[in-house]
Formats: structure tokens, sequence, C-alpha cells
């Protein structure tokens, strides 16, 4: 039947993905959290260059829109679920395993960053980098798994979509 999009073989591969970043997502945050009890140990040194500290980020990505109140969380929450419905859509077509696996790793990521919002109204960030660079020191911003999990997604499809097979690009 022509104008029916075919179901991506590698579908499986991308939903597996999205459970392992969920999952692994969640596990982390209630671990961290529950277990190792970040927010009454405060900030945690691991190494030089990394530690964990407790971070409630109500906004979006690098703390974006934190003053949105209830209806921006009910707006973020509704982009987010409308997001990861057309992610899901493009994955269930996607032509490679590393866009299919890219994009689990972008819904994983989105699901558990959602889970966050509805479960205490903020995301769970817990993980920051830093540098000392002569007397001066250069951080990056607290994340979480599922902050990685879609910026190695993202990596993944700009991968795919740059070295991919010729099969799957767009032809001009």
């Amino acid at each position: 039947m022509e104008g029916v999009a075919r179901v991506s073989p590698f579908l499986r591969i991308g939903t597996i993905t999205a459970v392992a970043a969920l999952v692994a997502d969640q596990a982390s945050k209630l671990w961290l959290l529950h277990v190792f009890e970040l927010g009454a140990r405060g900030f945690v040194s691991v190494t030089p260059f990394f530690d964990l500290v407790l971070a409630w980020n109500t906004g979006i990505s690098y703390g974006w829109f934190q003053d949105t109140g209830a209806t921006g969380q009910v707006v973020l929450l509704s982009v987010k679920v409308v997001a990861v419905i057309l992610l899901a859509i493009w994955m269930s077509r996607s032509q490679t395993r590393l866009a299919a696996a890219a994009l689990g790793l972008i819904i994983g990521g989105a699901i558990g960053n959602a889970i966050d919002r509805l479960a205490y109204g903020a995301v769970v960030d817990f993980a920051l980098f830093h540098l000392q660079i002569a007397g001066k020191t250069y951080s990056w911003y607290v994340f979480n798994l599922a902050d990685a999990a879609i910026v190695a997604g993202v990596v993944g499809l700009m991968y795919d979509s740059f070295a991919g097979p010729a099969a799957v690009k767009t032809p001009r």
C-alpha cells in the first residue's frame, strides 16, 4: 500500500535503548535522593573535576524559563509529550540502528525528566563537572543522566545524518 509508512526493523533497538536510558536515569535519581541522601549531604566532591550536588531545575535546558509557575509547568509537560510522540514516530520509521538508538536515548531522557517534573515539580539534577585553570574555576551546568542521554542522542543523530548510509539521506 502506497502512502503507508513501514515500521522500522530497528524499532526494537530504539525501544530497548529508550527503556534503558529511562531506567538508568530514574534509578540514579532515586538512589541519590533516597539512599545516598544527596540533599542532606549537600556538596560531595568525587574527583578533582566532578562533584555531586543536588539542584532542582524547574525550567528547561540549562535552567531556562524557571519562573513559569504551575501554568508553565503544564505547558512544558505538554510540549514534552508532543515531542516524545513525534520522536517515537520518527524512531518507528528510522532506517539505521544508530538513528533508532539515538532517538531512543532522546525519548528515554525526555520521559525521565518528565517523570521528575510530575513527581517533584522540578527535574532532579546532580552532576557537576568543573576545571580549575590558573586559579579560576570553570563549571558546566548541573545535569543528570537523562540530560546526558539526550545530548548523546542528538550527537548520534547528527553523526548518522552526516556519515550514515547514502540510502537514508534525502536526495537533492
